[in-house]
């Protein structure tokens, strides 16, 4: 098992403003199963304490991607289940229980399962599948997939499967530099999701913010011409998409 001592990826600084190294985008052609065996095995070592290791303040990251799961787009209420593909070892399931929705976690890697079930206990199911495949027992609110989207085999077939259990909205961030946004709208209107909400995402994985700081991060998002011109150089979309 690695430690933060032993691998730069894995590095944290509390709450100070020293960057932490984030592992590379990976950029996936379609069939390219080595480069998936190779990341799943990074995840397979790195399950312990993932969450803590991931994100220089992951309160603050995962506590403002919280927020926005139950607010762009249809509101999500108490009660609502929300379906987190790629959910990792469930740490955004802390943040969405303690709102009052329930949860249901899915990763394709066995040992994020083992520490999503440690850590939420009976509190939510975690499940080992993969999110191409996956269909929860019954519809669910929201379907949620965070930094993962590359996993798609094909977007669009993607976004079709899970707007056939998917009631309310999917929930997910892109990078618009990696992807034409203009493209996956298309994908996601094809899959009868057409109602776009989009959220400009401040809060960085890799750099702990004082909390005055995250709170004017927060408030840049909503910016328009300036948030656009940021995310030409960094940052993500939040995008919510429904009916």
């Amino acid at each position: 098992m690695l430690r933060p001592r032993s691998h730069p990826y894995l590095l944290r600084y509390g709450r100070s403003l020293r960057p932490c190294l984030a592992p590379p985008i990976i950029r996936l052609a379609t069939g390219d199963h080595s480069e998936v065996s190779s990341k799943a095995d990074q995840y397979a070592r790195q399950a312990e304490e993932w969450t803590d290791r991931a994100y220089a303040d992951a309160a603050a990251y995962l506590s403002h991607r919280a927020a926005l799961v139950v607010t762009l787009g249809p509101l999500l209420e108490a009660g609502d289940e929300v379906l987190d593909l790629a959910c990792g070892d469930g740490g955004l399931g802390e943040l969405l229980l303690a709102r009052g929705l329930r949860y249901r976690g899915v990763d394709s890697t066995p040992e994020m399962v083992v520490e999503g079930s440690r850590r939420l206990g009976a509190r939510a199911a975690i499940e080992l599948g993969n999110l191409n495949d996956y269909v929860p027992p019954a519809p669910v609110a929201a379907t949620t997939v965070f930094r993962a989207i590359y996993y798609a085999r094909d977007r669009q077939t993607f976004f079709r499967h899970a707007a056939g259990f998917t009631e309310k909205k999917l929930v997910f961030d892109l990078n618009p530099r990696q992807y034409r946004l203009d493209d996956v709208l298309a994908e996601l209107r094809a899959a009868g999701l057409g109602r776009v909400a989009l959220r400009p995402f401040f809060v960085p994985q890799t750099v702990a913010l004082p909390g005055p700081v995250v709170a004017v991060a927060s408030a840049l998002e909503r910016s328009g011409p300036l948030a656009r011109l940021a995310l030409r150089f960094r940052f993500t979309y939040l995008v919510a998409a429904s009916r």
